[in-house]
């Protein structure tokens, strides 16, 4: 190729180089409309103002004007049918149970003694004589738990006391669940056979730990 034709391709190859630049924006242009145009429309004031009802707010829809509806009868929350009666009430054929619902085993018992130390020993004591914290600082003495009256009250009355309260006492059926009220109820047991138990009842196994405890 001589010298002449170099010199008439080089600016044609420069025009070609910003034609090329030129294009490629323009081409571009279309799709960042449609990018733009697609994320305004997710962005409507609708999502803003949705047709809702925040509660107790007046509804114009159902007669009584109330937004919150009541619960349809017969209505179970998930988990929380309760058609144990014995778990649940304590009750036996409408009379205090004598029998725990569960298996009393070292592991309900470990539970129930955490139980028993976070919401009754506030007031029972730590052993159950009434002496506990709040007691000594001016509120209502409980009984003893080792009176003969409550040794031998049947574990559904412990049961219904915990759970509806009684007297000066709360009910606790909201913070202790009921499997947790019947470890309590297991622990308060081993507290009153611990009163009023000889060496003769631990087993033999026990004896000699109970006896270097001492």
């Amino acid at each position: 190729m001589t010298t002449e034709a170099l010199r008439r391709r080089g600016p044609a190859s420069q025009r070609e180089k910003k034609n090329l630049s030129v294009s490629v924006p323009l081409w571009l242009f279309p799709l960042c409309v449609l990018y733009v145009s697609v994320a305004t429309l997710g962005c409507r004031q609708d999502m803003h103002d949705q047709p809702k009802y925040i509660p107790l707010r007046q509804s114009t829809f159902f007669g009584d004007a109330r937004s919150a509806r009541p619960i349809v009868a017969g209505t179970v929350a998930r988990g929380q049918l309760h058609d144990d009666q014995l778990l649940y009430t304590g009750k036996m054929d409408g009379s205090d149970a004598d029998v725990f619902p569960l298996r009393v085993d070292a592991q309900m018992m470990a539970r129930g003694r955490e139980r028993y130390d976070i919401y009754c020993s506030p007031c029972h004591g730590r052993t159950g004589i009434g002496d506990g914290m709040v007691v000594r600082r001016g509120y209502r003495r409980p009984p003893s738990l080792h009176d003969d009256r409550l040794r031998t009250a049947a574990v559904g009355h412990y049961f219904d006391v915990i759970t509806n309260g009684f007297g000066a006492m709360p009910d606790y059926a909201v913070p202790i669940r009921a499997e947790d009220r019947w470890a309590i109820i297991a622990y308060i047991r081993a507290l009153q056979l611990s009163e009023h138990a000889a060496v003769a009842d631990v087993p033999a196994s026990e004896r000699d730990r109970l006896q270097r405890g001492r």
